[in-house]
Formats: structure tokens, sequence, C-alpha cells
């Protein structure tokens, strides 16, 4: 039986929903409430399925996206999610089909790159994509801390935190995420759906627990970051609290906001133990504590995947701390951002264009979708004979121009 690759139809849009949590192993079941709400959020156009005989055997969906670059600069994104594919038609090339799909309207809309956060490693390099930013989670045992718990949480500094409540995260966290996406590279733009659904509101998967809210104001009284978090309740045999405080969600725009939020999380009564949630792997709370290794890594891995379409203007798009020129040789086997491109960069800004001049760095579109954002070395790359040196030196000239301070990260899944 044909199966046809195309949009799905509302009227299709429940049994897209099916094979959506049928191939992420969650219960096949779709409420009447579940469709409403995920069909007034999704675009229909952008929502593609493989069809077969009338059955949806294959998900894939994408949506509109900003992703913010080195130096505070943005670029639009081609967002891709919830791709499936049916155990009974894995290997007949249907992911492949729907990604070519996907990409080339991409292109032709214009979008310089398109993103993803992998479920598994293995599977979109070779669709171009290269892991662009890294998370980590770290379980902070706070009796080992070495913390003064006489200090409290209160900040030093004349500034205040304040417990609140989601209304106010709602009105002020869309701001704090615009300010973070100018300091930060690799931060993905947050819809007002996610932040429904991220404090309460709308069609919850999983049975909603109010969290905890926290806002740090500085000593004017503007609010410079949040936190979100939750607590479990356990007691040991001796009746003593052995609970453990898991962080939701923690933005903070200034030093002063993230050295409160953190100091005030790892004192909270009858805590002993806060996991962090998924943070940047340069995230200063480890370094906060007297004793660092309270601090345990529990997983760190890949986050955002990234995708380039259009290298000129990705590479145009953020900023250099150096002055070099550099010629790279970029291989894409699907074409959209094949080609030799020369890079003349400057803390002043940046120009790229093709050019027939002879390589210095060879490299396919994966590889430079690693460095793009500041967070991948050209040397290691090179050591790894993932890239070529046409030009010695060229690898570390690369560095120096690309790397950046703080690594990239978004505190979103999507």
């Amino acid at each position: 039986m044909a199966v046809e690759l195309r949009a799905v139809t509302e009227s299709e849009f429940p049994d897209w929903l099916r094979a959506l949590r049928t191939g992420f192993l969650n219960e096949p079941v779709v409420p009447d409430a579940m469709v409403a709400d995920r069909l007034a959020h999704v675009d229909l156009d952008r929502t593609l399925g493989a069809v077969e005989g009338g059955r949806v055997v294959a998900t894939f969906r994408s949506f509109r996206q900003e992703l913010s670059t080195v130096g505070g600069g943005g670029l639009v994104a081609d967002a891709v999610t919830q791709v499936t594919v049916a155990p009974t038609h894995k290997r007949r090339g249907l992911l492949s089909r729907l990604m070519a799909k996907d990409l080339a309207a991409a292109r032709e809309r214009g979008d310089a790159v398109a993103t993803l956060i992998a479920a598994e490693y293995p599977i979109y390099g070779r669709f171009g994509f290269g892991p662009a930013s890294w998370s980590t989670e770290w379980s902070v045992d706070l009796r080992r801390a070495g913390l003064d718990p006489r200090r409290g949480g209160a900040p030093e500094d004349g500034g205040r935190i304040d417990l609140t409540d989601a209304g106010e995260i709602r009105r002020i966290g869309p701001g704090l995420h615009r300010r973070l996406a100018g300091l930060r590279a690799g931060v993905t733009d947050r819809s007002p759906r996610g932040w429904d659904v991220g404090t309460g509101l709308g069609h919850q998967l999983e049975p909603w627990r109010e969290p905890y809210y926290a806002v740090y104001r500085s000593a004017s009284g503007e609010a410079e970051g949040f936190v979100a978090y939750g607590c479990d309740d356990r007691w040991n045999d001796a009746k003593q609290p052995e609970n453990t405080l898991t962080v939701r969600d923690l933005i903070a725009v200034t030093p002063a906001a993230e050295h409160a939020l953190w100091r005030y999380v790892c004192s909270v009564d009858w805590v002993t133990t806060v996991r962090t949630g998924h943070r940047a792997p340069d995230d200063p709370l480890p370094m906060l504590l007297p004793d660092p290794r309270a601090a345990r890594t529990l997983s760190h891995a890949d986050m955002v995947w990234l995708r380039i379409l259009d290298v000129v203007r990705v590479l145009e798009e953020r900023t250099y701390p150096v002055t070099d020129g550099l010629v790279l040789d970029v291989r894409d086997g699907d074409g959209f951002a094949s080609g030799r491109y020369l890079l003349d960069a400057s803390p002043k800004g940046a120009s790229c264009a093709p050019t027939t001049a002879p390589a210095e760095l060879v490299l396919d579109v994966a590889e430079l979708a690693r460095l793009v954002l500041g967070d991948g070395s050209a040397v290691r790359l090179a050591l790894l004979g993932r890239i070529e040196e046409a030009v010695p030196g060229a690898a570390a000239r690369a560095d120096l121009l690309f790397r950046t301070s703080l690594r990239p990260f978004s505190p979103d899944i999507f």
C-alpha cells in the first residue's frame, strides 16, 4: 500500500496525535480536550504525516522559532519537533523523506537554520545537524556543601527575594527571557503557550503540581531573575527531614540575581538535596559552594542541534572578538549550504560571501553547526579528523574567531 507524505487535515489530527503518542511510548489515547488544546496551537500546514490506508504511520512537525546568536543577535529557525515513525514502518526512509520535505520548505521560506532536540544522538547528523549546545544537571548534597546555615537566603547586595505566584511569572518572565537571549547565544524563544503550560495553564500531560515561585529584585526594585521549584516530602526513620528540592525553571539576567537565587534554593529549611534541572554546562552553581564537590553531575548531554541552511546569514549575524579572514569550504550532501565562503570578521562587524579563493578549513555543515554558536573547538574537531586544515593553523584561528566566554545554552525543551 502506498505511503503518502503530506500535511494532515484537521479531521486527521486526532490520528496524528495517536501516532505521535505511540511513537514516544505514551498511552495511545487522545482525549477530546487534548486534541482541542493541541489543535489550537499548531500550524497544520507544517504538521506533516506519512499516511497509509487512511492511517498516520509517521509524524513530523515544525514551527517558527527565534534563536539567539553570539553578541545578542538572532536568527529565524525552523524548529523541528514531534518526529516519530510507527514501529511497523521503520527502515523505510519515511524520516528521511519528511526531513527533506521540511528543510526544503524552510530554505524556500528563508529560514537561516533548522533546530531540534534529539531524543537519540546518532539519528540527525546524517541530515546535516550538529549539536550546537549542551546541558548539565547537578545534584547538590547540602550537607557536604559547606554553606553556613545561619546566612539563610537573604541577598547581601541590597536586593531581595520575594515569594510570588504564577501570574507574576507570566507577567515578568517573558521580558527576562528576552534579556537572557541578549546575553547568551543558543537561547530559543518561549511562546505564550510555553509560559502558560509552564505555569499550570492549558492541557497538561501529567497531573499538575503547583511549584513555588521566587523573584529576585535588585536594590532599585527591578526584577532580574526568578526561580520555580518543587519539593518532595521525605523523612527518615530518625524523624529527620531528607527532602529534595528540584528546580523547574531558573532565569537570571545579572550575576547578582543568579547568585542570590542559587543561594536561596540551597537555604530552604528541611531540604538536604537540590536538583538543578538542566543548566548551562558553565553554570556558576558548583563554584558558588564552599565545597564544589558537593555538586554531583547527574547528566551532561547535547541540547540544541543546529542545521545551517544559509551560511552567509549565520556567519554575518554574530559578533567576533578578533580580526581575521578565513576561507571555509563547507560540504553539504543535501546542497543547502555547500560552497566556499570567505568570512571577513572583526569586533566591528563581519561579512561573508562566496569565494573562489583556496580553502583554509574544510568541514561538513554539521561540524560548522558545532562552531557557530561558540561552543565547539575547531582544533579538537581537527584532532578527531572531523574537519581538515587545508592551511596549517587554520583551526586555531577559527577557535579565536568562533569560541565565546559563555557557552551557548537554552533553558527550553521543544
